[in-house]
């Protein structure tokens, strides 16, 4: 947990750019000085990260492969590639100006290229392995979310970071928006005085939501979950804009419309006999890039990428709902709907003064299709205000973007505690984590039963 100093030195930053709890908020500030995860990494700024990338799919091909030495060719170069399908790994080679080495064996890359970090974008429940083996190495680790799918996972990052020295960043773009951003800001300066609780309904349309279902997610040893997967995201934010760690967790989910619930199936779109009665058919042939990195590349491994919705042993859920207590004793409150005609969020914190409302939808049938807004409701003055801030340019609102610098220039000011360590990343899986277990076990699970972090 932060230490008390902390928090009072962030409040103190915020109250000072703050005339009043209601006092509308800018955005752009805040933004200039967008805060870096700290890693013990021997570069300076002024000199270039030997960066090598582990798991070359579409986020790590397309985020965090060639265009980081595109956006930041004074600060970045890339020694080498892993993956475990050769095929893929050569195609994310093709893409670089300065191809790097590529390789199918993790250690056998980091022995050859002796890179200062490693990027881990493989598949959610390999990333423990690969950031513990990093570390041991010798490397610091930037880790696409989730850290890890099992508490098992967890508590063995956790030992492999103090046994080594070696640093683990979670890279949570979520918290880099513009809207995620006003929100600590409305919190932290105390806008709506004691939170009592967070209520989130999270929806995710037939597009996106499908999507899950289709690739390697749609299996519990793969991601944990979509709890894990996707609640990764919402339940870091939750942590952040609290600065508080979840204490107990109950929850709810079922398989509903996908799987065995299916009215057929196949084992993928392509040649399916029922592409034109099923209302999710994808053509992926459509689809210059996913053919590129997946359709040509599976005759080494065999992964479907359009692989069918509705196969039997699909083991994750469709629906869900959680609750969760904090140790200041907030209440979360968090429900899940990957069948929505709607994709978006409403996030609403209940406090001692008063009230804030975020309604974001990225897709609705009605105009305009993209909407978001933020409105901070008070009791004394008996008023609303509506905060909803401009978005970003870039990936994910803008936020793809601060992110990169985040990690590439770690000396940059942190007012807003954006930092994500492994603690941080710990502390969001385990929520996604222990919530899996309640839904399996019908109890209560409580976090320090789970994992110890001393």
């Amino acid at each position: 947990m932060p230490t008390s100093s902390t928090k009072e030195s962030r409040r103190e930053f915020l109250q000072s750019s703050l005339p009043g709890a209601t006092a509308k908020l800018t955005v752009g500030a805040t933004l200039a000085a967008i805060a870096p995860q700290v890693l013990a990494l021997e570069a300076t700024p002024s000199q270039k990260l030997r960066v090598a990338l582990v798991g070359t799919g579409s986020r790590g091909t397309y985020m965090w492969g060639e265009s980081l030495e595109q956006e930041f060719p004074d600060r970045v170069d890339t020694v080498g590639l892993c993956d475990i399908n050769p095929l893929r790994v050569e195609y994310a080679q093709s893409l670089y100006k300065d191809p790097p080495a590529v390789f199918t064996d993790f250690e056998t890359m980091i022995r050859a290229t002796k890179p200062d970090v490693v990027i881990v974008t493989s598949p959610d429940a390999t990333h423990a392995q690969y950031a513990i083996a990093a570390m041991q190495l010798g490397c610091d680790v930037i880790c696409e979310k989730p850290l890890a799918t099992t508490a098992k996972d967890c508590q063995a990052i956790h030992d492999a970071e103090k046994q080594t020295g070696k640093k683990v960043i979670v890279t949570f773009n979520a918290r880099y928006s513009p809207r995620t951003i006003r929100i600590k800001e409305l919190i932290a300066a105390g806008a709506i005085g004691d939170i009592y609780s967070v209520d989130c309904s999270e929806m995710l349309d037939l597009d996106h939501g499908a999507s899950y279902f289709r690739r390697w997610h749609a299996y519990k040893a793969n991601s944990g979950t979509l709890l894990v997967q996707k609640g990764s995201h919402i339940f870091d934010q939750v942590n952040w804009w609290l600065d508080a760690e979840p204490v107990e967790i109950t929850a709810l989910g079922d398989l509903r419309k996908y799987g065995r619930n299916g009215p057929f199936r196949s084992t993928h779109c392509r040649g399916c006999n029922h592409k034109s009665e099923c209302e999710l058919y994808w053509d992926i042939t459509k689809d210059k890039r996913a053919m590129q990195l997946y359709v040509q590349c599976e005759q080494a491994d065999g992964y479907l990428r359009d692989a069918c919705l509705y196969r039997e042993d699909i083991d994750i859920y469709d629906t869900m709902a959680v609750q969760c207590r904090y140790d200041n004793g907030v209440m979360f409150n968090y429900s899940l709907n990957v069948t929505s005609p709607i994709e978006g969020q409403i996030i609403a914190f209940n406090g001692s003064r008063g009230r804030i409302e975020l309604r974001s939808y990225h897709r609705q049938p009605w105009n305009p299709e993209m909407d978001t807004e933020l409105r901070l409701i008070t009791n004394d003055p008996y008023a609303m205000q509506l905060l909803t801030p401009e978005q970003g340019e870039g990936g994910h609102g803008g936020a793809d973007p601060a992110i990169k610098r985040s990690v590439l220039y770690p000396d940059t000011p942190d007012p807003l505690g954006q930092r994500a360590d492994s603690r941080a990343g710990i502390m969001s899986s385990i929520l996604g984590i222990a919530a899996v277990r309640s839904i399996e076990t019908g109890e209560t699970m409580r976090v320090a039963d789970m994992i110890d972090l001393s």
